[in-house]
């Protein structure tokens, strides 16, 4: 049992700001910045008269303002650069603009614009926004960390060493891009304070030549670092993150496949870690699977199913599945005899046993069963197993093409199709095509966003739909670890939020549009779960106990979400 604890959970969304700063200086941090909209005494408190224009506007004048540029700009990165040039000015405008028109934005602040603006983050620089960690002076890991706060002042720390992000692989230091973008996420989605994450990259070098040879890249200019020394970086990171900020939640991001699953088994029996890569990616793509199987009439314990790329992601999801189901009742052995992964040999197999990862090992083949069978023709795979599922995370274009498809769709009423593999151009399949192939019977689910086809709406398995409630979740619950109940609890709640509950026609995951409900109904989930199992480390704060029915404990998870908002500011 967790020891329990009437400690505060200081997340300060409410009531004045305390600010030390006037003039010119205040009107450069993005966290004080409110630029026309500072009221008359405001300028004259702060020392800002003479500074700004006369007109005293609202935060809504901004928005608009701001919006009518953004629509000016023709491309997708050219918006995306504009928008992280915004947050780094006014703070709350960047995120009310966002929340205004999320769904519009958010293919510009993630996937898949995102993954261009990492690929040229060297190139686009223009203000460093994180914590960068060198592995070549670990000396400075707990100094640098030290600098955004006291244990009083973080509540989660995204950190990626960059070797496989949303699909375009090693970009090095690059790494800051995708955990500053998900901690946007964390305050947009699940209103986790801005000021209280850190995104942290690890810079241990870069295989990618192209970067090496780039005169502008400004990391480390030499390959990866591997083996024992890699390790102790990474557990000397960890270890200050435990010393400084022992009540935080740790997110490992793009970790490469070596490393992903290593990492996450080695530190997630110590302290409140998860992967987003292995167990976001899983929950949320199980969920939207739950919602599919309960459209087609499938029972979970005949579910075939062939997962196409077995890297993090597809291992995650097979993971995930398994550990799913052993919640339910049905053995970790009968799912994995249930479950095939095809990787670039093809269909892993048990005779490959040196050269498959430890998290691919328990889902390798019996070769026995697949003599005389081209085990590397994605179709062959397809017609001897007639999976009821078939996933892609392998960032191989047109991979499920007509043959495939229309193989699959001869031994299953309801072919359960999700292309997952980001950005949009890597996706195995559209969904126009998958429609086309399969006679129009397929239940898809897609890793990037798509318009409606012939009226169908496309279910984006975005794991934007989970972490952030589950990040949201383990930090007001202050869990000291996160663990399987959890995550199988997040798949319940997600899945019974989706349209096709309600419509067999419907969406196998609910509307990014939605997101913000959909990550406090998350993290209620984990608060009342980590409650239930004892791994929360509070019960009650300032004196009121955290509500254990849902409903009030959902209101209580909604009074604690940031809002993007001018409050009142108080001179100190």
């Amino acid at each position: 049992m967790a020891p329990k604890s009437s400690t505060r959970v200081p997340l300060s969304v409410k009531g004045p700001i305390d600010c030390p700063y006037e003039g010119k200086e205040m009107l450069n941090l993005p966290q004080f910045n409110r630029g026309t909209a500072f009221t008359a005494e405001e300028r004259d408190l702060f020392n800002l008269v003479g500074n700004l224009p006369a007109a005293l506007q609202t935060l809504q004048n901004q928005v608009d303002r701001a919006y009518d540029q953004y629509s000016s700009i023709s491309t997708a990165l050219g918006k995306n650069t504009f928008l992280m040039s915004l947050k780094v000015q006014n703070e709350v405008l960047y995120f009310k603009l966002l929340q205004d028109h999320l769904k519009e934005m958010f293919s510009i602040i993630y996937t898949p614009t995102e993954s261009e603006a990492i690929e040229h983050y060297s190139r686009l620089f223009r203000r460093p926004e994180g914590c960068f960690l060198n592995i070549n002076h670990p000396e400075y890991i707990e100094r640098s960390l030290a600098a955004w706060g006291t244990e009083e002042d973080i509540d989660y720390i995204i950190v990626s060493d960059g070797e496989e992000i949303l699909g375009i692989g090693d970009q090095g230091v690059g790494a800051i891009g995708i955990s500053s973008a998900k901690a946007v996420l964390m305050t947009l989605c699940a209103g986790v304070h801005p000021s209280r994450c850190i995104p942290v990259a690890l810079d241990v070098g870069t295989d990618n030549e192209q970067l090496l040879e780039d005169e502008l890249y400004l990391g480390n200019r030499h390959n990866r670092v591997r083996g024992g020394r890699y390790d102790k970086f990474v557990d000397d990171f960890v270890q200050c993150v435990k010393k400084l900020y022992p009540r935080a939640v740790l997110h490992f991001e793009d970790f490469g496949l070596p490393n992903a699953r290593r990492l996450l088994d080695t530190y997630r029996p110590r302290l409140a870690c998860f992967n987003d890569d292995v167990q976001g990616t899983g929950a949320v793509t199980l969920a939207a699977l739950s919602s599919a199987v309960r459209v087609a009439g499938i029972d979970f314990r005949d579910l075939r199913t062939v997962i196409f790329g077995a890297g993090t992601a597809g291992t995650g999801i097979a993971d995930q599945l398994r550990d799913f189901l052993n919640t339910q009742g049905i053995s970790k052995q009968q799912v994995i005899d249930h479950i095939w992964l095809v990787d670039k040999p093809g269909l892993l197999l048990k005779s490959m046993h040196d050269k498959l990862t430890s998290a691919q090992r328990p889902y390798a083949a019996s070769d026995d069963r697949w003599k005389e069978i081209d085990t590397k023709s994605l179709s062959e795979i397809v017609k001897k197993v007639k999976p009821h599922v078939l996933i892609g995370c392998s960032t191989k274009p047109k991979a499920f093409n007509e043959a495939v498809l229309r193989e699959m769709a001869k031994h299953v009423e309801r072919p359960i199709v999700f292309p997952l593999s980001n950005p949009t151009r890597l996706h195995e399949a559209t969904p126009a095509e998958i429609f086309k192939y399969t006679d129009g019977k397929a239940l898809v689910a897609t890793g990037s966003p798509f318009d409606p086809v012939d009226g169908k709406e496309i279910a984006e398995n975005n794991n934007c739909f989970v972490y952030p409630g589950i990040g949201m979740g383990s930090i007001l619950s202050r869990a000291d670890r996160v663990t399987e109940t959890m995550i199988a609890a997040v798949v319940k709640e997600l899945a019974s939020l989706a349209p096709s509950e309600k419509d067999p026609t419907g969406a196998l995951l609910p509307d990014v549009a939605d997101i913000r409900d959909i990550s406090a109904k998350i993290a209620t989930a984990v608060v009342l779960q980590a409650l239930e199992e004892g791994t929360a480390r509070v019960e009650e704060i300032e004196g009121i106990k955290v509500p254990r029915d849902r409903d009030h404990c959902l209101e209580w998870v909604k009074e604690q979400m940031w809002q993007p908002e001018y409050r009142p500011l108080r001179k100190v």
